[in-house]
Formats: C-alpha cells, sequence, structure tokens
C-alpha cells in the first residue's frame, strides 16, 4: 500500500499479512504511518496505490460490508457524549444481528458502577473499556484496537488481555496498536514494526528479541565449581556454547542467548560436579531494546 497527502508520502509501500485468529501488532514511532495504514484496512481512507482485502472484502469498494463484519475500537471516541454507558451499549447491540450481551460485557470491564454515566462524564480508563465493548459487541470476525488499556489501572489493564486472549480462541483475529512494549510481547502472535511509512522488521517476539549484545545467563551455586571440567561438560553437550565465566565467588555467567538446551546442559555440569544452581537468570532484550536498536527513538518519540 502507498498513501500520499501530497508531497508527503505516510505510507511507502508497505505489504503486511493478517492470519485468522492471531494477534497482530502494529507497532511504531509517532508518525510512521500506524493511523493512515489502520485507516485504509478499515475503509475509512483510500490509498494512493495498492491492493487491499479484509476478510476477502475490498475496503474501498465494500466499506459497508467490511464494517459489518469487523470492530472498530478508536482513541478518545466511539459514544455518543451525551448518551449512558447502558444505553449505548443497548443501542449498539441493536444494530447487530446476533451481538454480546450488553450486561455481559458491562460485568466483564466493569462497567457497572457507571452504566447510568454519560460518556463526557466518564474518566479516561472508562472511555477506554467502553469502546473496547463496543468494538467487540457485534461479534466480530476482526477487530482494530487502538492503544485498548491506555489509561488502564492494572486491575481493569489485565481483564483486557485476558478479553484479547479470549477473543483468540475464539477465531477471531485482533489488529493491535500500542504504545506498551510488554503489551505487544505478552499478547501478539507476531508483529510488525513500521517505521518512515516502511515495514522495517517483524516476526514473532521471540524471534525479534533474539540474540543480539548482552544476552547471557547468569547463575549462582552453593559451591564453587570445576571451571575447567564443567566448561568440558558443557561443550559437549551444547557445542559451540561460550565457556562458563567467573563473575565473582559461586556467581558464573555464560554470554550466549539463553536456550533449553544451555539450561540444561548448565544444570547438567553443576549437578555432575553435586553442585546446587540455586538461582539463575536469563538477561532478556525486550522489545524495547530492539525497538530503540531498529528505529532509534522511542516508541512515543
Amino acid at each position: 500500500m502507498v498513501k500520499s497527502f501530497g508531497p508527503t508520502t505516510a505510507v511507502d509501500g508497505i505489504s503486511l499479512t493478517a492470519e485468522r485468529g492471531e494477534v497482530f501488532a502494529l507497532l511504531g514511532p509517532n508518525g510512521a504511518g500506524k493511523t493512515t495504514t489502520i485507516e485504509m484496512c478499515e475503509g475509512f481512507t483510500r490509498p494512493t496505490s495498492g491492493r487491499i482485502r479484509v476478510l476477502g472484502l475490498d475496503p474501498v469498494t465494500q466499506p459497508e460490508e467490511v464494517r459489518n463484519r469487523i470492530g472498530i475500537m478508536l482513541q478518545g471516541g466511539g459514544s455518543y457524549t451525551g448518551i449512558r454507558v447502558g444505553e449505548m451499549l443497548r443501542l449498539a447491540a441493536a444494530y447487530n444481528e446476533n451481538p454480546h450481551d450488553p450486561e455481559w460485557l458491562i460485568d466483564l470491564l466493569g462497567l457497572d458502577g457507571v452504566r447510568r454515566t454519560t460518556w463526557r462524564r466518564l474518566s479516561g480508563g472508562q472511555q477506554q473499556r467502553l469502546s473496547l465493548a463496543l468494538a467487540i459487541i457485534g461479534r466480530p470476525e476482526l477487530v482494530f484496537l487502538d492503544e485498548p488499556t491506555a489509561g488502564l489501572d492494572a486491575q481493569s489493564r489485565l481483564a483486557v488481555w485476558e478479553l484479547i486472549e479470549a477473543l483468540r480462541a475464539d477465531g477471531v483475529t485482533v489488529i493491535l496498536t500500542t504504545h506498551l512494549m510488554d503489551e505487544a510481547e505478552a499478547l501478539a502472535d507476531r508483529i510488525v514494526i513500521i517505521d518512515k511509512g516502511r515495514v522495517v522488521a517483524q516476526g514473532t517476539p521471540a524471534e525479534l528479541t533474539a540474540g543480539g549484545t548482552g544476552s547471557r545467563v547468569s547463575f549462582e551455586t552453593d559451591s564453587a565449581l570445576d571451571l575447567p571440567r564443567a566448561d568440558a561438560r558443557l561443550t559437549q553437550l551444547c557445542p559451540d556454547t561460550p565457556g562458563i565465566q567467573s563473575i565473582r565467588p559461586l556467581n558464573y555467567a555464560v554470554p550466549a542467548t539463553a536456550t533449553p538446551e544451555l539450561i540444561s546442559a548448565l544444570a547438567t555440569a553443576a549437578a555432575e560436579q553435586d553442585v546446587l544452581v540455586r538461582r539463575l537468570d536469563v538477561d532478556h532484550r525486550n522489545l524495547e531494546a530492539v525497538f530503540l536498536e531498529i528505529t532509534g527513538r522511542s516508541l512515543r518519540s
């Protein structure tokens, strides 16, 4: 897809595929082209060039058919300002052939205490939860969630995470945009990072965070290791692994990416010396570090 606004190219040849029943996270710094990309998929913006299919439909020529089968969570909107929470959900349910029960959503998303409160009097977090309820009330096959946990407390955030996982389990495709790296890493099956209108990285969270500088396994033992003997056994069990480094008494490290084989080999090498590994840590290159490495910017820059 390409989308230009006069001399400015907001989306510069992006190609994406989201599979049915997966959580697909689209990440990028401000101005990267995320919103424009999503709006084209939703049928609100026409691409300058390229081809889009959403559930087999063209959102340019079949926007109503597309929107009848998808759910959209909008940032800072999605409801009439003067309507009460319960009324808005019942109204939205009436627009759909087989909606979720509004009362179930009110209970699930913690809106019972504000069911008679108008949109404009809701807190930011309450508006977020109502927007999420409106996005899924029609049982969509695909749902676009724009920062679904922004402004939520920890308990509400966890409830939203559980809801997203339930949607995936039901075969619903979730397109997620978020500024919370731990959210993307915890929820997404696949992640695409875009910058300046182009895809700069994509893969599973594990693929994106694998390797890189600083990866290591550190561990503490209850007694000293015979390092030459432990190294020899580690090499035998896990070839091409760097040697064990002594950091300080009873504390060691292996400068390598953690794998199940490496962890097992370390435990075996220690056990053969009747040494107990009483603490083991895996240094994890998180998604935030990957993002900074790729784009040179933080997500909210």
